[in-house]
């Protein structure tokens, strides 16, 4: 566990997208003015760390609104700007950190609470991510970081004739040559597609580059760097060879492929078994997980902050270092599979020896702790989801709709160009 620390702590800012939870409520900071709303995206536990919080602390009520992710920081952004309507508490997904540091003047800094003092219990790269460039201000506390792994369906490979336990799994998919060909496999013998979205295998393969959608002066660099082009082409090269099924993620068809066990393989981070367990809670003993094909990806981790539109910042702070502290973070980890940004948690006894019967009783913390032992740092830049979302339209079009690759592509580049100059 300790061999994390230094290479995970170089892992500057390479991160992707939580998944997102069923939608309960979009309300704004609620008619209770006593009450601390919060806003949550995702498969977390805080619903239960909330309500274990409260009753600790009986004189401090905490409204849980669970929301999808994209719409929460849309919704964000919406109430920030307009002084009206943002929760006392907020998630951040690591994605749009930069977006909300240009609008810090809306937020609280959380150094101004004492945040310095719980700066040392998180990984350095993780908390930087959240400061702005002279250090001064600190847009949020960190939660988790999201290392890939390959989530696999033992039954599909036994029903194409290949090996189902990890250690005979890992050689067939060490590179993405063998994934392609394991692919390949399991169509032929099973008619099952290897992954069910394009997102996922995009995002793989894009994770692993050294450089992704901009360079550090947030230039586009998609044209001229070969990449992300590269992950496109490869990601669309499957989908033609019906390697790759058209389902977007978070989306029913989702999840009644991830429960009926309709592809071989799920290429997402350690958050992702909250989502594979309450979408398949039948399908225990038939996921298994190895590493990623070449190397892991970063795809998630977010941030909790404070609006500056909450009249009670300092209760909200004091529940926000309290959710995100070492003992909590491994508590969401065994419940939700947030792998913790708090190397202290690495260290201890019950998180070195997690295993999961689900998964057949393999050590996931330590798969885990392998996976982010290989990532490697990445700039995402303030207009990292314009970027990524008319780039999975791309691709969903050519799943769905066996339109041009290159078409699309170009058409994506014309759209990114056409929103970024608005910007």
């Amino acid at each position: 566990m300790k061999k994390i620390l230094g290479t995970v702590a170089m892992s500057a800012a390479v991160l992707g997208l939580m998944g997102c939870a069923e939608d309960r409520s979009s309300g704004g900071s609620g008619e209770d003015s006593d009450e601390l709303n919060f806003w949550v995206f995702g498969a977390t536990n805080y619903e239960e760390l909330a309500a274990q919080y409260m009753e600790e602390n009986p004189d401090v009520k905490i409204k849980v609104n669970f929301t999808e992710m994209g719409d929460l920081h849309n919704n964000l952004f919406t109430a920030v700007s307009s002084n009206s309507g943002a929760p006392d508490i907020t998630m951040i997904e690591v994605s749009e950190i930069s977006r909300f540091l240009d609008a810090q003047d809306r937020f609280h800094n959380l150094y101004e609470f004492g945040a310095d003092e719980v700066k040392g219990d998180y990984l350095d790269w993780k908390w930087n991510i959240a400061e702005s460039t002279d250090g001064e201000f600190l847009m949020g506390l960190p939660t988790d970081i999201g290392p890939s792994v390959m989530y696999y369906r033992k039954d599909v490979f036994e029903e194409a004739g290949l090996p189902t336990e990890p250690e005979e799994v890992q050689p067939l998919v060490s590179d993405w040559e063998g994934f392609e060909e394991t692919a390949k496999i399991i169509h032929d013998k099973t008619g099952k597609m290897m992954v069910d979205t394009p997102e996922t295998l995009f995002a793989a393969k894009r994770d692993q580059a050294p450089e992704q959608y901009f360079n550090t002066e947030d230039e586009l660099i998609i044209e001229d760097s070969p990449h992300v082009k590269q992950a496109y082409d490869d990601t669309a090269k499957m989908i033609q060879e019906d390697l790759v099924g058209e389902n977007a993620m978070w989306t029913p068809e989702w999840g009644n492929a991830m429960a009926e066990g309709s592809y071989g393989a799920l290429l997402a981070p350690a958050w992702m078994v909250a989502s594979i367990k309450g979408n398949a809670p039948d399908a225990s003993g038939d996921w298994g997980i190895v590493q990623m094909p070449e190397r892991a990806g970063n795809w998630g981790g977010s941030y909790i902050a404070i609006p500056k539109e909450s009249d009670q910042p300092e209760e909200a702070y004091e529940f926000v270092e309290w959710l995100v502290a070492p003992e909590r973070q491994l508590e969401s980890f065994k419940e939700s599979g947030m792998f913790p940004s708090a190397p202290e948690v690495y260290e201890d006894e019950e998180f070195a020896n997690t295993s999961d019967e689900y998964f057949g009783g393999l050590n996931t913390a330590e798969i885990f702790a392998e996976a982010a032992e290989s990532v490697e740092p990445i700039y995402m830049g303030k207009n990292y989801s314009i970027v990524h979302q008319e780039l999975m339209t791309a691709l969903t079009n050519v799943a769905s709709e066996g339109t041009d690759p290159q078409e699309e592509w170009d058409a994506a580049v014309e759209r990114i160009k056409s929103q970024l100059e608005r910007q």
